[in-house]
């Protein structure tokens, strides 16, 4: 057993996972409580898919060698079969949807949060394990599916917490790029990626790198070059044009789009997606500074079909906007439910990075409150230690979260304790309490506060620090500490 006891392995956790507590759990918890509860008014009903999935079934980096390893994680099962990690929360309700598709009431209207993981190099923002909450519409081909999807993330960012005009939702179609490569005679598979992803780094280099970009290439500051789409001055004419219709208001965006996509077949059916979504959202009563068109917006496009959504957080400050990027994002996947039946099924839906969210909005100070620890009864005596667990019931009973110290630690420790918890209030019951029934209680919000150097002898007044009062008033007393704010 001695021997045993020699072997310490090292405390430390897997690279690209975090430990979160306090004030990050109870973020996240607000969060998807909040959204759900939005879903749930909407007329979405939740499901919960389990952590795993057959890799075969989750239709992503399957295997090819001896296991599937890129970007899930993946074990073999006892029947030899391969079972890996969900990597998000859409392909399992692809699963559900055609495994269940007889059954279910359709449209089927779902939604879903949990834990995901993805098998990637972690690095700053990015984790191997992270919270998703999703909305989906599966069996519906309609674009107000897509309008009713994006007005849910407006009005879900604002229950969460984002300030008003906080954030933005921007919109595009694959059908309107791929118009405008048509209309402009870019036919070639690998000059269309090279236009697409130019176009993904307008955010980071501007209107003149995604322009070098799209003609010879672009030189950067290292001295590094990278190959251009090589297209002709007119075509990236064409395609700087159809970026700048973020600049415009919905209506006016649809003409610009129009002007460069319109008359090919695609461009033509995206433009009519895009005016069926805008007369929704404005039914909806989404203004065009919460919902915009967007045709930089390119992400994934290899995989959806329709319309792609992006949710972009913004800090808006006295000089300058502070942007943290997207914490959100989905769009219309019309192929997915069909790798399990064979037939095409429309489907569209919008994922909340609840992880990135609660970390957003800390850095907004976006109106949270802090996490406050419960009110500590304060333990002098081990013979009145049933005292104390009275005097802790009473409170939890009245609502008020309470607990009893019980450490070996004496007074001065005890107090620093509760500070480091946060702790409203501590209770002190010794002898002279316990014969004249009564508590004393001591204010540690107050404490804090006089301690930050705040000028509030007029609160003081109001609230002294501690006080004495008869046991049948303790609760009261401590409730008025808990709810009152200087």
């Amino acid at each position: 057993m001695s021997d045993l006891l020699e072997i310490r392995p090292e405390a430390r956790k897997a690279r690209g996972l975090v430990d979160r507590r306090g004030r990050d759990l109870i973020t996240e918890r607000r969060i998807i409580t909040a959204v759900a509860d939005m879903y749930e008014r909407w007329g979405f009903e939740p499901l919960d898919t389990p952590a795993f999935e057959y890799a075969d079934a989750l239709g992503k980096f399957l295997p090819d060698a001896d296991r599937p390893n890129e970007g899930v994680f993946a074990f073999q099962d006892d029947d030899e079969q391969w079972l890996a990690m969900r990597y998000d929360l859409t392909a399992p309700l692809a699963r559900f949807a055609a495994e269940h598709w007889q059954t279910l009431a359709k449209p089927y209207r779902r939604y879903a949060f949990g834990p995901v993981w993805r098998n990637e190099k972690p690095g700053p923002g990015r984790f191997r394990e992270f919270l998703q909450c999703d909305a989906d519409t599966v069996g519906s081909d309609r674009p107000e599916a897509d309008a009713e999807i994006i007005a849910m993330a407006v009005e879900g960012l604002t229950a969460a917490g984002v300030p008003q005009r906080g954030a933005v939702i921007k919109i595009n179609t694959r059908k309107l790029l791929n118009g405008l490569l048509d209309r402009s005679g870019v036919s070639e598979a690998s000059q269309r990626l090279a236009v697409l992803r130019a176009i993904d780094k307008l955010d980071r280099l501007g209107p003149d790198g995604v322009r070098d970009l799209l003609g010879k290439g672009r030189l950067d500051d290292s001295g590094a070059f990278t190959k251009g789409a090589d297209l002709s001055g007119e075509q990236i004419g064409a395609v700087m044009t159809f970026l700048t219709a973020s600049t415009a208001g919905r209506s006016s965006a649809l003409g610009v789009l129009a002007e460069v996509v319109g008359g090919s077949t695609e461009g033509d059916q995206g433009l009519e997606e895009l005016a069926r979504i805008d007369a929704a959202l404005s039914g909806l009563g989404v203004s065009e500074d919460q919902a915009l068109f967007d045709p930089s917006v390119v992400r994934g496009l290899e995989y959806y079909t329709g319309a792609v959504f992006e949710a972009e957080l913004i800090l808006r400050g006295p000089v300058e906007s502070l942007r943290l990027g997207s914490i959100g994002g989905g769009g219309r996947y019309d192929d997915l439910v069909a790798r399990f039946t064979g037939e095409r099924t429309p489907a569209t839906g919008f994922s909340f990075g609840v992880s990135r969210l609660a970390v957003a909005l800390q850095a907004m100070d976006a109106g949270l409150a802090a996490v406050r620890g419960p009110v500590v009864v304060v333990a002098f005596d081990e013979a009145a230690m049933p005292e104390y667990f009275a005097v802790a019931a009473q409170l939890r009973q009245a609502g008020i979260p309470a607990e009893v110290y019980l450490g070996r630690s004496g007074l001065k420790a005890q107090m620093k304790y509760a500070d480091r918890r946060m702790s409203p209030a501590a209770i002190l019951i010794g002898e002279d309490e316990i014969k004249a029934g009564t508590v004393t209680i001591k204010d540690l919000d107050l404490g804090r506060e006089l301690a930050a150097g705040s000028d509030l002898q007029t609160w003081k007044a109001e609230r002294p620090g501690q006080q004495t009062v008869p046991r049948d008033q303790m609760v009261e007393a401590v409730r008025a500490i808990v709810s009152a704010t200087p």
